[in-house]
């Protein structure tokens, strides 16, 4: 009958189906076992690399896609933590801003804002005063890296005439490869004698991975980021040297003159408050006074949340110090060259140079 299923016809569209549909699941059968064996496959290379990897050390997927003989470069977790590493960054952060406050540009992040060359465009500019060719903004990977490569070349020709080792390039700069960024922003403040003061003896551990027939290879290996103060002393306020560098340096006799004028300067704000001073170091090492002072100076009162008014740790004073010079600067003082770390640690010379900056500005104050 027209229309009519044919029994015979149906089976055999059955039977095709059943065909298709085998020869199809045998493929993918085959797909899936030939993954298993690839995956069996890297397994076993994960397995035989990883007696090679330093314990706690986490190697991400793209670092296993290395052409054969290249290597790659990565900062140990421990190191990144490392509290002397971290004052360093802080460090470094802090000139950037401070350098290029004008530009209204702020570093947050080094490896994040300084990877595309922008900042160390400026920066570069303003410490050399020379204007580099370059793209202002540059949105693209090539870009950048142009950009990089231009401003790279020039810090790289500055430095090798005096010695430095270039410990960076395009690619670890912009892989956001923090210990090279690091190294090029100590070479540059130390290049530019930077009037700040940089943690000593800091090292930290990186893990190179290095790709030897078609094994990854992996070894920790020590970088040493600042030596000595001593190696680097020219650093810390050699661009402003002032008479506290002449004083300590050829007249230490008349150093005690000095301290007297200041103690009697400070006394006569601080007995306002029926406190006195005898000691500059010490007594200003916890950021109180300092606090009080600012408040009696530009006649205002500090309310006691904003502080610690009897510090016990390190931090806290570290807090105090860094306080009293954001109300310093809100007085119109310029930004103090000292670091409050450095009162805290009893430096007499920033110590000196801080209050100094005080009695210039309201020497005449009742």
């Amino acid at each position: 009958r027209p229309g009519a299923a044919d029994p015979g016809s149906r089976s055999h569209v059955t039977h095709c189906d059943e065909s298709f549909l085998g020869k199809l699941g045998g493929t993918l059968v085959r797909k899936k076992r030939s993954k298993e064996v690839s995956d069996l496959h890297e397994e076993g290379k994960n397995a035989i690399n990883a007696p090679l990897l330093p314990a706690g050390t986490d190697i991400h997927p793209e670092d296993t896609l290395l052409e054969e003989n290249a290597e790659r470069v990565m900062l140990d977790p421990t190191s990144r933590e490392n509290l002397k590493f971290k004052d360093l960054v802080k460090v470094l952060i802090d000139w950037i801003n401070s350098e290029l406050e004008e530009d209204r540009i702020i570093v947050k992040d080094l490896e994040e804002d300084c990877y595309d060359g922008q900042v160390l465009q400026k920066l570069f500019e303003k410490l050399s005063g020379r204007k580099l060719n370059v793209a202002e903004v540059t949105q693209s990977e090539i870009g950048q890296k142009q950009k990089l490569q231009t401003v790279l070349e020039a810090v790289n020709e500055m430095l090798r005439p005096h010695g430095w080792t270039i410990e960076w390039s395009v690619d670890s700069i912009h892989s956001k490869n923090l210990v090279s960024i690091v190294y090029l922003l100590v070479a540059l403040a130390m290049h530019f004698q930077a009037p700040i003061r940089l943690p000593e003896h800091v090292s930290v551990q990186v893990v190179v991975v290095k790709k030897r027939e078609g094994i990854l290879q992996t070894a920790l290996v020590t970088k040493e980021l600042t030596s000595t103060t001593e190696n680097f002393d020219f650093v810390l306020f050699a661009t402003e040297r002032d008479a506290f560098d002449t004083l300590l340096d050829h007249a230490p006799d008349k150093l005690n003159v000095v301290k007297t004028s200041l103690i009697t300067f400070v006394n006569k704000h601080l007995n306002k408050l029926n406190l006195e001073v005898t000691e500059l170091e010490s007594q200003f090492a916890d950021g109180v006074y300092l606090i009080l002072l600012m408040g009696l100076l530009e006649d205002y009162f500090v309310p006691l949340y904003n502080f610690f008014l009897t510090p016990e740790s390190f931090e806290q004073k570290v807090h105090n110090v860094a306080f009293a010079f954001e109300l310093m600067q809100d007085g119109g003082l310029k930004k103090p060259k000292a670091r409050p770390e450095d009162v805290v640690n009893l430096n007499l010379k920033s110590t000196l140079r801080v209050l100094y900056n005080l009695f210039t500005n309201y020497k005449n104050s009742e």
